[in-house]
């Protein structure tokens, strides 16, 4: 940007700002949003209460709870399923503008197929559940899928076998007809790496598989057919009349260089392109990137595979990718150092067809989540680098927080971490023109993390698992954040 830009564009006031960097009086723009998120199978518990059915999730951890590392699951969880309306009055004293919650597939459609019957009260807690947060001036932001695929359609290959791909349009239709005149904000899935990657090839989340170089890949390629049927159904079908929003939730860490080389510069570009350009490409373009594309193919060739084992798109599905969303959900929480790695991967893997070791800084403060550490830097760059190769899409972080092993109420790191991250948005904004609509905490709530169980603890409000009341406490935190909320900038 010129001099003579600035000046047209900006007072004095944020000129001198943006030389000096200071972001201390910077206020987030009238239009931007604040919320806090959760997931269902995280918190609601009532795992088998009111016809609900089996998850992927359930089924496993009922099998395996040695998976877990506390040996736990999420059958009771935070119980939000009988005290929602409790966590609503959180909300509304916390003073967000949104609430992001995911609907429980096996809640809707017990069977995961919608010819094999809905469920009415599973229907009614969600009904209930929007009706409460309206009432109280919080509009709900909904999550078609966070990672719990009903077990019925597990048992015939998940996200591998592409039939579910017209289950989930049927399942996702049936939410706009049943609440899409109150949601206007829905996100058709959840982190593609962690239900695809993490659950097909490295089987570190449910359904725990290990088709390492394979499984992954399949996954994400059925997901983001899915996303995209979805998107085309809801314009042709309720945009109209209905007038809402679809985006999808993808996450990344920032890719640092871990020195000024070039090679490490190649190599962190090279990771960021495997660990976000390819789960957002597609929807930008119509297909995943070409360099990522050539990789693939060219190992997958050399090691038997034919075809790739990166599947196609045929050119129908490249079409309705292309553009297939509104605004773009970011989950970012921390960043990692790159350089091309010295040591052979397993072979065929995503780690082999990439190539590069990530690791950290021993000076980064470190979460109770190892691959946590307070990088506020990272924020900006990523914020910044979906501005200039993404077209500036409107973007929602979808999902920032840090993790602590106790769950004390006088949680400073937290809001440490919180306020340094915020503040880089805040740069981002400001200093870069980031198309940044809004910002949501993880979490609301202390709750179950996956195969962490309740050892890592990412809560704006402490939940006593010991009582079977599940009693919820407000943490610093919750107050820091409410303070930010109602002023829309940060206080010292």
């Amino acid at each position: 940007m010129t001099l003579p830009t600035i000046w047209r564009f900006t007072s004095l006031f944020t000129l001198l700002v943006f030389v000096t960097g200071e972001p201390s009086n910077r206020t987030f723009p009238n239009h931007f949003k604040f919320g806090v998120a959760t997931s269902a199978y995280q918190i609601e518990g009532a795992w088998n209460e009111d016809g609900k059915g089996e998850s992927n999730w359930d089924h496993f951890l009922h099998q395996h709870p040695e998976v877990v590392v506390d040996k736990t699951n999420g059958d009771v969880a935070c119980d939000s399923y009988h005290k929602y309306k409790e966590d609503v009055k959180l909300l509304k004293d916390l003073g967000v503008d949104f609430y992001r919650f995911s609907i429980a597939w096996t809640r809707i459609v017990p069977l995961g197929r919608k010819d094999s019957g809905i469920n009415p009260d599973g229907i009614a807690y969600y009904s209930n559940l929007i009706d409460e947060l309206l009432a109280n001036g919080i509009e709900p932001y909904v999550t078609i899928f966070h990672w719990d695929t009903p077990q019925t359609l597990e048992a015939v290959g998940g996200w591998l076998n592409s039939t579910i791909i017209d289950h989930y349009v049927s399942y996702a239709r049936l939410l706009f007809e049943l609440y899409g005149e109150r949601v206007k904000h829905w996100l058709t899935f959840n982190e593609f790496s962690q239900f695809c990657e993490e659950g097909y090839s490295t089987g570190k989340k449910a359904p725990f598989k290990t088709l390492v170089g394979v499984g992954g890949y399949q996954c994400t390629h059925n997901a983001l057919i899915a996303h995209a049927k979805t998107f085309d159904m809801y314009v042709k079908e309720f945009k109209y009349t209905q007038k809402g929003l679809i985006g999808l939730s993808v996450d990344t860490a920032w890719a640092e260089p871990k020195t000024d080389s070039i090679l490490d510069k190649l190599a962190a570009e090279e990771e960021f392109m495997f660990d976000y350009a390819y789960y957002l490409h597609p929807i930008m373009a119509g297909d995943y990137p070409a360099a990522l594309k050539r990789k693939i193919n060219f190992k997958s060739f050399f090691q038997g595979y034919h075809p790739s084992r990166l599947p196609k798109f045929s050119r129908q599905e490249k079409k309705l990718l292309k553009g297939s969303f509104d605004f773009i959900g970011l989950n970012h929480y921390t960043t990692s150092l790159c350089s091309w790695s010295t040591t052979k991967f397993p072979s065929p893997s995503k780690l082999d067809d990439c190539g590069v070791k990530q690791s950290q800084d021993p000076s980064w403060k470190i979460s109770a989540s190892p691959w946590l550490a307070q990088v506020p830097y990272g924020m900006r760059k990523v914020l910044v680098w979906i501005k200039e190769n993404l077209n500036n899409p409107p973007l929602l972080i979808t999902e920032n927080g840090w993790s602590t092993s106790d769950s004390n109420l006088d949680d400073e790191d937290r809001m440490e971490y919180y306020k340094k991250y915020l503040a880089e948005v805040l740069n981002a904004i400001h200093d870069h023109g980031c198309n940044v609509i809004g910002y949501t905490a993880w979490s609301l709530m202390d709750n179950m993390e996956w195969a962490s169980g309740y050892t890592e603890k990412f809560g704006l409000v402490r939940v006593d698992f010991a009582s079977p009341n599940r009693t919820r406490t407000p943490k610093d935190s919750f107050y820091m954040y409410q303070t930010i909320i109602k002023n829309k900038k940060l206080i010292d």
